[in-house]
């Protein structure tokens, strides 16, 4: 899977034994800074999914140009497949194996950070944030641990939501007035289940990250308790309730994940997908009916779009830190942050890198249409999935509960009161 999509199809909590995690976990380093301030030694730097083809000679030759640069430096570079790793990373914390420099999300760095394993980079590096995008560093800050830092910010993924026009003609809708808001989006819905019996506009629920897309307050300002069933959540899970309750979302969608979503778009039984950066290339590919008839336009969002954010974080008992922090610092300075985000499709979370030409400069083709608008959105956008929400408990309590309010099982109301009473109770016994 590619760096712009796995952070949307792949989140996930830690195992449950992450909690038993002890903080004295041990580095793969071997020595420290010598007394003249230049670092040496070996450390291990381990990444998600991204030796391959089209990433092993970008890593290769950085790692070449880092060590160049740093006689005596030794960095070993290890990845792991993208299925389980989360499991992989809560067991290599608790076995002390854990590498010095690791690739994660926010969700991952809460937890072990919350276990005392990864390094604070606000007592150990801070001079660090002024180097990176606000909403990037704040999305590593965790309020409910002290405020604590525990990330260097790497690349970002986001994008435009994409629209097949021709299901608009059929359905009675106007490919020109596309939505970009949810009143529009759902008001849009309820026109085309009311046309067509065979075509959905919306075949996803509604996910945490959309909660606070929709404006709706996810947690207390301190980081310690959920609110997501507050009045603004209970109005915008009411909005799904009544178009599924018009046929406009069919049953299946209750347990729909982003892959069905886009089999469904790419047969063209699906008017809307909120995509990455990469879909279009991908529908251009394998969905070539589709991408005829393809609308472009901004993320749906009634305040900040949202972002997903990858990481690099240090281990806390690393052997040699000194070599661990300025590896993690180089991988995410903005130079080699601007050559990934060419190559990943991504974009760069150093401060000032959207400014480069690549993602204001436009040529004319669907492509750079893409990037711009998407880069456009980064600018703004925020990282609105909680660190402290847990992508598989957390998540699959919400849906479900969704699914019943929807059903008419129970109310909106008591669904959302269920799900936060979930979220909190374990948040609670976390501690």
């Amino acid at each position: 899977m590619t760096p712009a999509g796995r952070r949307s199809a792949l989140i996930a909590g830690l195992a449950a034994g992450s909690l038993l995690l002890s903080a004295c976990v041990m580095g793969g380093g071997e020595t420290t800074e010598k007394s003249d301030g230049k670092v040496s030694g070996k450390i291990t730097f381990q990444t998600w999914n991204l030796k391959n083809d089209k990433f092993t000679s970008y890593f290769n030759d950085l790692i070449a140009s880092f060590e160049k640069a740093h006689p005596g430096t030794d960095i070993k570079w290890v990845d792991q497949p993208a299925e389980g790793y989360q499991d992989k990373l809560s067991a290599d914390a608790a076995a002390g194996s854990l590498p010095d420099v690791v690739d994660m999300g926010p969700e991952s760095a809460y937890t072990l950070a919350k276990a005392g394993v990864l390094l604070d980079l606000n007592k150990a590096d801070p001079k660090a944030e002024k180097k990176y995008a606000d909403k990037a560093w704040e999305a590593m800050t965790f309020e409910g641990l002290d405020g604590g830092t525990y990330g260097y910010p790497w690349y970002l993924n986001t994008g435009p939501s994409f629209f097949n026009t021709s299901l608009f003609k059929k359905c009675g809708l106007n490919p020109r007035k596309l939505p970009a808001t949810y009143d529009e989006l759902f008001d849009q819905a309820e026109t085309m289940a009311e046309k067509c019996s065979d075509t959905m506009m919306i075949a996803r629920m509604p996910a945490i990250e959309t909660f606070g897309e929709y404006g709706v307050p996810l947690m207390d300002a301190r980081g310690e308790k959920f609110t997501y069933n507050n009045a603004k959540g209970v109005e915008y899970v009411e909005r799904f309730r009544k178009l599924y309750a018009k046929k406009g979302m069919g049953e299946e969608a209750l347990n729909n994940l982003q892959t069905k979503e886009v089999e469904e778009f790419k047969a063209g039984r699906l008017a809307y997908l909120p995509g990455s950066s990469y879909t279009l290339d991908d529908l251009k590919a394998t969905a070539p009916a589709v991408y005829k008839n393809l609308g472009i336009g901004p993320r749906i969002s009634d305040s900040a779009p949202n972002m997903y954010l990858e990481s690099l974080v240090v281990n806390a008992a690393s052997k040699n830190q000194a070599l661990a922090t300025a590896f993690a610092t180089y991988v995410t300075n903005s130079a080699n942050q601007l050559g990934f985000a060419k190559k990943a499709s991504v974009f760069p979370s150093s401060a000032g890198t959207l400014d480069d030409a690549y993602f204001t400069q436009d040529d004319g083709t669907p492509a750079t249409k893409v990037r711009r608008e998407s880069a456009d959105q980064v600018r703004k956008a925020v990282v609105w999935w909680p660190p402290a929400f847990s992508g598989s408990a957390d998540s699959n309590t919400l849906r479900e509960q969704i699914a019943q309010a929807l059903l008419g099982k129970k109310s909106v109301k008591a669904a959302l009161d269920a799900s936060v009473r979930y979220s909190n109770e374990r948040l609670k016994a976390d501690k």
